[in-house]
């Protein structure tokens, strides 16, 4: 409930107090969380000026681990703070669900397939543009491997003995619903930090199409096989149903009347999507995005590569 913050703050109920409880609390919960947990937010509504008291704040997190009833249990838990912090600044709580991602499990018989055809695509062809620009790049950020692009091709290994937490997305639910797989190809610099400029680099080089044109070589010729070999879908459902099938049931996390968030970052869009357009690519004026960038590959700090 509003009120002047000044004149009669006694006469109004601070939202933004119940989200600050609310993280307060959810910080010390944090401490006694499984080392298997991830958690992140950001308050997206503290208010609207000093003066009023806000009748209306949001927090927005992340809720991570590795299984399912983990994921559930890290949810409960940080809801039943929620109740405590709306009790404790005399405001109302509620909750909505943007999204979720079950952890991913992928089908052995697709991935042995599939890895099979990687191995007969290979590597890209590295030029030592290619390379000096990598090493540059990943010294530049100080990552911890600064050797450039591989060279040799990694090998398909079984997964790991204890999980680990990391990124997420949608594919792990739909991993849970059919036989499904995902491919990472070389089509970026290895050991930078994601979400970071560092990231986008590539994007516009001969790295990227390469990478690229290797990766759909191989997700072509899987795709062929199992058009062509009926067994291999048989296997790959066989393996679904009674191998990962015995794990897990696969419970939705978002229910029926949760509806997608396609209006999260929207504002961000509206504001730089206009200073975005002049860099779109005009395929009809030039042969590559550099090109048209009018940028020199590659572009170095004077100096040359650190060691």
């Amino acid at each position: 409930e509003s009120a002047h913050a000044a004149g009669s703050p006694w006469r109004g109920r601070s939202a933004a107090d119940g989200v600050e409880l609310m993280n307060i609390g959810w910080q010390y919960a944090r401490e006694h969380l499984n080392p298997l947990h991830r958690s992140h937010s950001v308050i997206k509504n503290g208010g609207d000026q000093p003066n009023v008291v806000p009748s209306k704040a949001t927090i927005w997190y992340y809720f991570r681990h590795v299984t399912y009833p983990g994921i559930m249990e890290v949810y409960q838990k940080a809801n039943r703070i929620a109740e405590g912090a709306a009790m404790m600044s005399d405001t109302k709580v509620t909750r909505k669900v943007l999204g979720s991602a079950w952890p991913r499990h992928f089908n052995k018989v697709i991935a042995e397939t599939m890895y099979l055809n990687i191995r007969e695509v290979g590597l890209p062809e590295w030029s030592e543009n290619d390379q000096n620009l990598a090493r540059a790049l990943q010294s530049e950020v100080s990552a911890r491997d600064t050797t450039g692009l591989a060279v040799k091709l990694d090998t398909l290994r079984v997964p790991l003995g204890r999980m680990i937490s990391g990124g997420s997305d949608d594919i792990g639910d739909i991993s849970w619903k059919l036989p499904t797989v995902t491919m990472r190809y070389p089509s970026n610099i290895p050991g930078l930090q994601g979400h970071h400029w560092s990231n986008a680099v590539a994007m516009a080089t001969p790295i990227a199409h390469k990478g690229v044109v290797n990766g759909a070589k191989a997700e072509a010729m899987t795709i062929l096989d199992f058009l062509l070999k009926p067994e291999l879908v048989e296997a790959s459902w066989k393996y679904f149903r009674e191998e990962q099938g015995m794990v897990q049931e696969y419970i939705p996390m978002v229910s029926e009347t949760d509806e997608p968030a396609i209006y999260l970052n929207s504002d961000i869009m509206e504001e730089f999507r206009p200073a975005l357009e002049k860099y779109y690519f005009d395929e009809t004026k030039y042969d590559t995005y550099l090109e048209q960038l009018g940028v020199e590959y590659p572009t170095l700090r004077s100096g040359g590569i650190k060691e």
